[in-house]
């Protein structure tokens, strides 16, 4: 029985020698695999790239209502030309984009018609002084019982008829802005010009010289924009969260980084049947340094409230592969080395250049993570 003892032992050691062993094997392979998951950055890298550190925080995050909306200006800031006679374009001065004053010259007319229209305003001007005469001579015969009541009424339907015809004919000169006192002197013309009824910009121009143009037509547009504003267009699901007062950051799709702030003015007391949306009416705070143009298309966001979440920096996520990451640093060494790890988070909101994380109770209070130089380092 001693001898079977003795002859066991040995093999008893040499077995929990090669356990030993494997388990230190297990231990390396563990570590050497953690060590190649971290990223380290000297403490010459750290500096030379101005790289930071940060953790994350609870800041003030905006709470939104999406809109859609066109640049416009108020309706009075509009004016589209237009002539009550029709006729041909003999000169024009002007192309999109120049700057005119309010009264300034902007097309000529000609037409024949218009000297037949000074010659009937004349002829019924004559005529005035003869039935005025008569319809007073008859009206003292009549009152006299000298003539009769039907040739004093004949004499005052005809001044009254005539006096009518004067009077709008004069007003239809006026219209064209043809000076009916010099109509009366004899002195007749053939064209009639038009003139600028706002100061602002001519935004488009429809007619050339040599057009012929009928009464109503439109000849050109001019826009005044002193006074710019945003329309929107905000769903009814969204309305009951609008207030007047509101700010609204204006965004331009082509440039989306450019924002610009304003304010609700007005909110729309009915809504569209078809789009199922109400427009709201916003003023911009600040005189625009950007050059807008009416009708462009905006994307907007009306500030209705806010909550604090907890966020990061943008620039220290980076989206790799669909996926969200930030580096975690893990410890720093006696040299001053930093080892970083990768680690996945969900993002919300975005305002401001600080990201919401989403799942923010997965990272212990007070982790520290690279907020500046992330992007080159996850990228490698």
């Amino acid at each position: 029985m001693r001898n079977k003892l003795f002859q066991i032992l040995p093999f008893l050691a040499l077995s929990l020698w090669f356990t030993g062993c494997g388990n230190d094997s297990e231990k390396n392979i563990e570590d050497d695999q953690k060590s190649s998951s971290e990223i380290r950055v000297s403490a010459q890298q750290f500096q030379q790239n101005s790289m930071e550190l940060g953790t994350i925080e609870n800041r003030e995050f905006p709470q939104f209502v999406r809109a859609t909306g066109v640049i416009d200006v108020p309706p009075e800031n509009k004016a589209m030309i237009t002539t009550f006679a029709e006729g041909y374009v003999k000169n024009t001065y002007l192309l999109e984009g120049d700057q005119v004053k309010k009264g300034q010259l902007l097309v000529s007319l000609e037409n024949p018609k218009y000297v037949e229209m000074q010659q009937d305003y004349l002829e019924t001007r004559e005529q005035m002084d003869y039935l005025e005469s008569e319809y007073q001579r008859q009206e003292t015969l009549y009152n006299e019982q000298i003539t009769s009541e039907k040739n004093y009424l004949r004499a005052k339907s005809e001044y009254n008829r005539n006096k009518a015809r004067y009077n709008a004919l004069r007003q239809q000169l006026q219209m064209l802005h043809i000076n009916p006192e010099n109509v009366e002197k004899g002195q007749f013309v053939s064209t009639i010009n038009i003139y600028s009824p706002i100061s602002g910009q001519v935004s488009d121009v429809m007619i050339s010289k040599g057009t012929h143009v009928s009464e109503a037509q439109s000849l050109m547009q001019i826009i005044d924009t002193d006074h710019i504003h945003v329309e929107l267009s905000v769903f009814e699901k969204d309305l009951g969260s609008l207030e007047k007062g509101q700010p609204i950051l204006v965004t331009l799709p082509e440039n989306s980084r450019d924002t610009l702030t304003a304010e609700v003015h007005l909110i729309g007391a009915s809504i569209d049947p078809e789009k199922r949306t109400v427009r709201v009416h916003g003023h911009f705070e600040e005189d625009l340094e950007k050059q807008l143009a009416v009708g462009m298309y905006v994307d907007a966001s009306i500030i209705t409230s806010s909550r604090e979440l907890p966020s990061l920096p943008s620039e220290s996520i980076t989206d790799l592969d669909g996926q969200q990451y930030v580096l975690q640093l893990d410890s720093v060494s006696s040299q001053g080395d930093y080892y970083l790890s990768r680690e996945k988070v969900k993002t919300g909101q975005n305002f401001n250049n600080f990201q919401e994380i989403e799942n923010a109770e997965k990272f212990k209070s007070g982790t520290k993570f690279l907020v500046t130089g992330a992007y080159q380092l996850l990228e490698q």
